[in-house]
């Protein structure tokens, strides 16, 4: 083995750490060799008698880690050195160190928390907080502190916080810093043109790089479709130059070839997604291109769904991607961002634990045993929310029950390698003797690109049973062995032939979801969760899907993945989510409560129509309640003024409110609606107020003005400018003194004898002597007959005409 890597420096240190305290945090950059380098020289410690997992974040890393140390020891992967990941296996009775995938780890730990014949576990990249990682960790530490203190833990990345990380795993952990491979590397910042789609903007980033440097490339895009976007504009410019595609679809033989160097010695471009950022080394690559986007699987609670959001690449992630320019000598990363604007960018990606489903990690921990996290040592505890979310899940699928102890059923789910709801529904097919339809199907809407692309997960299910490619032959094989882990785990089997949706819809039901129009567009499932179709996708024609992924939140996702199922599948399948009921819906053209019957499943109503007799509690229960909210329409806004004005706190909403079961309720027997006389309202409402508050309202806020001429004029309290009251000018004759409610004046709109607007105030006497000589001219000429005096206040009131007032004076 090369003794040449910056981490042979360190390595007596690390393993003198792990010698003594059993435990050691590894900081080390890229290309310092600690993925490659330190598993190996622990195979000599005395310690070291059984097994070392190396644990990595990706299957492409895994696999790539194993063939490398293997090669270094002039063997092949699976005698010293093999791997273990969900798609492919290299392992014999032979191997050492054996590299795995996170999840992996926390199955292995949860059937045998020992670790039997383990002696050390090496968390390799760990600054990737990935929920598997960090789970894993809290695991294996309590194992080492409750059953194993022999095992040996060390923690690596090139990006962490030694400190934090040292301070979970022990007080006494050490922290052994290496130094990297300190090759030259310069940024060029290329900005970014919010008017060019991504792909154009980076094949010319890319042709600009070929142009001007010498190397392989290595661009990094946000996922699948933007690699095959920019490889298509490639390869129209560069026909004799391999573009190759890493990504997790991509078949291993595939992935090794874009790992390695061209054997013929040729430039070559990789495309990869975040899969290249860490762990892995491309030989012969000196230039990274970088599109500045990272797509990260995030969970929707409300959805129940994982979907794939494109965000901004962290400070961080930009600093892994450069470095894969820089490994092997000089290299230079462009990227199509703005210096600028860099440090505006977040510094690290958040950890999974904040943004991923918990379904798995919660029955991972009731398998464990544990019902109060708070027991575990995390990094960052599992939100309280999500995990109250996914364990609420669990008990629907019948995994966990109401006491938070894991059921036989979660029991048979655990011991499968894929998530509870698709283990659910592999276990569904199994007990219908279909076991392998149901595991391709779970398979098939995990594994992206199998099959295909589309959103009809049974089409692609049919293209990828005749594909004969590498990886789908691994992928059948895998389907294979999961439906014989799930006959075993039920034992004896029915033999329906039902549809694999069935299966899935069974372990989802939140996700079946029934069309809302002839299109196909709109879609409501049972969670109540809105849904968008393609309606050019030939899933629009059914009526009935379960979504197995949907793209996007708020009101509205797009479907991505989904199984058409028949209304016959439905009721015979499903009848036991459907439930007979009564809704009482208000109904706003009839002013009234109706009850209807229902047939629904869950936010989905099946059928719907008049329930001639509902039960009369629930019915005068909702109408009270209805009511209740109500209450500011049903109280007239005049008598709330009233009480505003007088200060009155027994007339507030809120106080009428709480005190309805006293005024309100009694108006309410044997009524359907609330067309209730609005005086039967003010007389029940003024009938619960004390005597004290009544005598005050009457004082503070009298409902009626009484003119001079002898006229009422109710008091207008809700308006602006209140409190008011309109009448005719002839009617305050002879008052030269302003009247008050309370303290405030009232407010006079005063009209003209056909009751229109003259003029409004709160100074009589200065209006008599102010303005209206100009009013009295001009009303003159309009109004003829009716008095127009030039000294109003010293007059007899009367809205009589000039001569009727002149006969009834004589």
């Amino acid at each position: 083995m090369s003794d040449n890597l910056p981490i042979h420096t360190v390595l007596p240190h690390l393993l003198q750490a792990l010698s003594e305290s059993g435990t050691a945090v590894l900081i080390a950059p890229p290309g310092a060799g600690k993925t490659t380098a330190v598993a190996p020289a622990l195979l000599a410690e005395p310690w070291c008698t059984g097994q070392i997992i190396l644990l990595s974040p990706r299957r492409v890393a895994a696999r790539a880690a194993a063939e490398r140390m293997a090669e270094i020891l002039c063997e092949k992967a699976g005698e010293t050195v093999g791997y273990l990941t969900r798609l492919d296996s290299r392992t014999s009775a032979k191997t050492r160190i054996l590299v795995m995938t996170e999840a992996i780890l926390v199955n292995w730990l949860v059937d045998d928390a020992e670790l039997s014949g383990v002696s050390a576990v090496l968390f390799d990249e760990a600054h990737e907080r990935h929920l598997d990682s960090d789970l894993g960790l809290a695991l294996a530490l309590e194992s080492r502190a409750v059953l194993r203190d022999d095992l040996r833990i060390c923690v690596m990345s090139a990006t962490i916080d030694g400190e934090r990380f040292a301070s979970i795993v022990g007080p006494d952990t050490p922290i052994i810093e290496s130094e990297g491979k300190a090759h030259p590397l310069r940024i060029e910042w290329l900005g970014a043109r919010a008017e060019k789609q991504i792909e154009d903007q980076m094949a010319s980033a890319i042709m600009t790089a070929w142009k001007q440097e010498d190397g392989d490339i290595l661009a990094f895009l946000p996922g699948v479709r933007e690699i095959e976007r920019v490889r298509e504009r490639l390869e129209a410019r560069l026909p004799n130059v391999p573009i190759l595609p890493l990504h997790g679809q991509v078949e291993p033989a595939a992935q090794r070839i874009a790992i390695k160097r061209d054997k013929n010695g040729n430039r070559r471009i990789v495309l990869a997604t975040a899969i290249a950022e860490t762990s892995l080394t491309l030989d012969g690559v000196t230039v990274v291109v970088d599109c500045g986007l990272s797509r990260r699987a995030e969970f929707d609670r409300a959805a129940g769904t994982t979907h794939l959001v494109t965000h901004r690449a962290s400070q961080a992630a930009a600093a892994q991607r450069a470095g894969r320019a820089a490994r092997q000598g000089p290299g230079v990363a462009y990227r199509l961002w703005e210096q600028g604007g860099h440090a505006g960018r977040r510094k690290f990606d958040p950890p999974e634990m904040e943004t991923s489903d918990l379904a798995p990690l919660a029955l991972s921990l009731a398998r464990w045993g544990t019902h109060d996290p708070a027991s575990l040592t995390w990094l960052d505890a599992p939100p309280a929310a999500s995990l109250g979310s996914a364990r609420r899940r669990l008990e629907q699928l019948g995994a966990l029950g109401s006491d938070g102890q894991i059921t036989s059923l979660g029991s048979q789910i655990a011991a499968l390698p894929v998530d509870p709801a698709m283990a659910a529904a592999l276990l569904f097919g199994a007990r219908a003797g279909q076991a392998e339809e149901a595991a391709r199907l779970a398979l098939l809407s995990q594994e992206r690109g199998l099959g295909g692309r589309g959103e009809d997960l049974l089409q692609r299910l049919q293209r990828w049973s005749g594909d004969r490619s590498g990886r789908a032959d691994a992928s059948r094989k895998l389907a294979e062995r999961w439906a014989r882990q799930a006959e075993k785990l039920i034992g004896s089997a029915a033999s329906d032939q039902v549809s694999p949706a069935v299966f899935l819809a069974q372990a989802m039901p939140d996700n079946v979801a029934r069309r809302r129009d002839a299109s196909g567009e709109n879609w409501i499932s049972a969670g109540g969760r809105g849904y968008f179709l393609d309606p050019a996708s030939p899933l629009a024609r059914s009526e009935w899907l379960v979504v197995a992924d949907a793209q996007g939140q708020a009101k509205g996702a797009r479907i991505t993945a989904a199984a058409a199922l028949e209304p016959t599948e439905v009721e015979e399948h499903l009848g036991h989510l459907i439930e007979r009921r009564t809704s009482l819906k208000w109904n706003e053209r009839g002013a009234r409560l109706e009850a209807r019957l229902e047939r629904r499943m869950g936010a989905i109503t099946l059928s719907s129509g008049p329930d001639p007799s509902p039960d009369p509690a629930s019915f005068e229960a909702a109408l009270r309640e209805l009511a209740r909210d109500r209450i500011g329409d049903l109280v007239p806004a005049a008598l709330l003024a009233r009480g505003q004005f007088a200060e009155i706190g027994s007339l507030e909403i809120g106080a009428l409110r709480a005190s309805a079961e006293i005024w309100l309720d009694p108006l309410l027997a044997k009524r359907r609606d609330l067309d209730i006389p609005r005086s039967k309202i003010v007389e029940a409402v003024l009938g619960q107020l004390e005597w004290s508050d009544r005598q005050r309202l009457d004082q503070a806020a009298p409902r009626e003005f009484t003119s001079p001429a002898g006229t009422t004029h109710k008091i207008d309290y809700a308006s602006e400018g209140a409190p008011s009251v309109e009448l005719r000018v002839q009617a305050l004759f002879g008052l030269d003194q302003h009247p008050l409610i309370g303290t405030t004046p009232l407010l006079f709109q005063l009209t003209s004898p056909a009751g229109r607007p003259i003029q409004a105030t709160r100074d009589l006497p200065g209006f008599w002597r102010g303005t209206w000589r100009d009013v009295a001219k001009d009303m003159k000429g309009r109004y003829p007959k009716h008095r127009w005096p030039d000294q109003p206040w010293t007059e007899k009131p009367s809205l009589k005409t000039k001569n009727a007032f002149s006969r009834g004076s004589s």
